[in-house]
């Protein structure tokens, strides 16, 4: 069992919310992480894809109140979204009786219904938190090159061999192709829809281009925006934001496209090994990539991220604003011996951010002058956690 950070938040939360929606990709370990804190108090547990389990929520507000002593769990939830209203009932009722925390536990594999139907219903009565694949701070100790390499969902990370763990992913994404993603949109083919997933690990921590993506694709840009809401939404794919604050400067206006998990990277590319990942040309995107989804796991919470792009060079991959508006500068380089461009220290000119870190693969911390330090993945995971 590999502990997860997130679980003292989610403690937390649901000490102080009458519900929690706990959010992220379906397999990431949500299930996991509730029935072990469903253990530790009285607890019921209802998956909405099953039938039996649905068919007990015929009429909700009598079954869940005689449940009202247990925190009840509720996975999948987007299945059953007209549960909604009667939760928002429910948790009414135990306010006014004394029973205002620690309710209703939500499971959801995607953002895009869960916040539509709890916006509406149970507004002011809900926390959101994300869980996503395992970090660089969760994975054992020297274990970052398998962990970049099969990605962060258990059953990839942990599998006996590359080989399971490869074919544990291209069925992972089949999977997601073929029922997970109709289910949540409007129907869509699955073939353009993996050309595009494909298309987006080709182009991993590039500025988004949905013109030459529709090209690409034969259809237009406004199908491709929606694609690409939906795998966002789907917690698949992560837009990085350019940073927009200094007026001064000709900036990039562009997000950066990622996709999130670096081992779905590598499965939609075929790459099935550490060296088949090191001998293609995607490793500095997908090695960003991986650091980048790893800070953001650490980072604490109300952290903004973005990238700094001028007209003029000037770049940093990763800006991080913290909670108390100091901003991290943080250069990402795949390699022992990391070098900095000058479009480095030209931003680090125009920002001037509080610290400046390059997180490279090494193990080491050591300063690279000019109050720039080099530093490793878990090491810098650890020092924003320690923040938090």
């Amino acid at each position: 069992m590999i502990e997860r950070h997130l679980k003292p938040r989610l403690i937390e939360a649901l000490d102080s919310a009458p519900a929690v929606a706990l959010l992220g990709p379906r397999q990431v370990g949500k299930t996991t992480l509730a029935l072990e804190i469903g253990e530790t108090r009285p607890s019921l547990y209802l998956d909405l894809e099953s039938p039996s389990d649905r068919a007990k929520l015929a009429d909700a507000e009598a079954y869940l109140g005689a449940h009202e002593d247990e925190l009840v769990i509720l996975d999948e939830v987007q299945r059953a979204p007209e549960l909604f209203q009667s939760l928002r009932g429910i948790i009414d009722r135990g306010r006014r009786q004394g029973r205002g925390v620690g309710r209703f536990l939500l499971l959801g594999s995607a953002s895009i219904d869960l916040l539509q139907q709890s916006g509406e219903s149970l507004a002011g009565r809900i926390s959101y938190l994300e869980l996503g694949p395992l970090d660089a701070l969760e994975a054992p100790a020297g274990t970052t090159d398998t962990l970049w390499s099969r990605g962060g969902f258990p059953s990839s990370f942990l599998a006996s061999t590359d080989a399971s763990s490869f074919r544990w992913r291209q069925d992972f994404i089949r999977t997601y192709l073929e029922r997970d993603i109709p289910q949540f949109g409007p129907r869509m083919p699955a073939e353009t829809l993996r050309r595009l997933w494909t298309m987006l690990a080709h182009n991993q921590s590039e500025l988004l281009n949905a013109s030459n993506l529709a090209r690409a694709l034969g259809v237009d840009g406004k199908t491709i925006a929606r694609y690409l809401d939906l795998l966002v939404d789907l917690l698949l794919v992560r837009r990085l934001a350019p940073w927009h604050r200094n007026e001064g400067k000709r900036l990039v206006k562009s997000p950066k496209v990622y996709v999130r998990d670096s081992g779905l990277v590598h499965a939609l590319l075929r790459l099935g090994s550490l060296d088949d990942v090191l001998g293609h040309s995607v490793a500095g995107g997908s090695w960003e990539g991986f650091v980048i989804e790893s800070l953001l796991a650490s980072a604490p919470e109300g952290t903004e991220a973005s990238f700094y792009r001028s007209s003029a060079g000037a770049e940093i991959d990763l800006i991080l604003t913290l909670p108390n508006r100091d901003n991290w500068a943080v250069e990402v380089k795949r390699g022992i011996a990391p070098k900095l461009e000058r479009g480095f220290h030209h931003a680090c000119e125009d920002l001037q951010p509080t610290k400046r870190f390059v997180v490279y693969s090494g193990t080491e911390r050591y300063p690279m002058g000019a109050d720039i330090e080099a530093i490793s993945l878990p090491e810098l995971s650890g020092v924003l956690q320690a923040v938090g």
